[in-house]
């Protein structure tokens, strides 16, 4: 999962609430990529959209995907 998509996106698409996706994140990772991806999450402003700033217009990092 990119680290800035935000909580509001991951629900929209997957219904998952954010307290869902820490579960789902808990669950899915070793506990030392769990703490690191909490630690990065936690407090980013891209990770809610109304902290987000207008100027950002996209859930994803333009190069997350490869171009095709």
């Amino acid at each position: 999962m990119e680290d800035r998509t935000p909580f509001e996106a991951i629900e929209h698409q997957f219904g998952l609430n954010e307290q869902a996706v820490i579960k789902l994140m808990r669950k899915s990772l070793k506990l030392s990529s769990f703490k690191l991806w909490r630690e990065r999450a936690s407090g980013r402003k891209t990770k809610h959209l109304l902290l987000r700033s207008s100027s950002v217009s996209r859930g994803y990092c333009p190069t997350q995907y490869k171009q095709r």
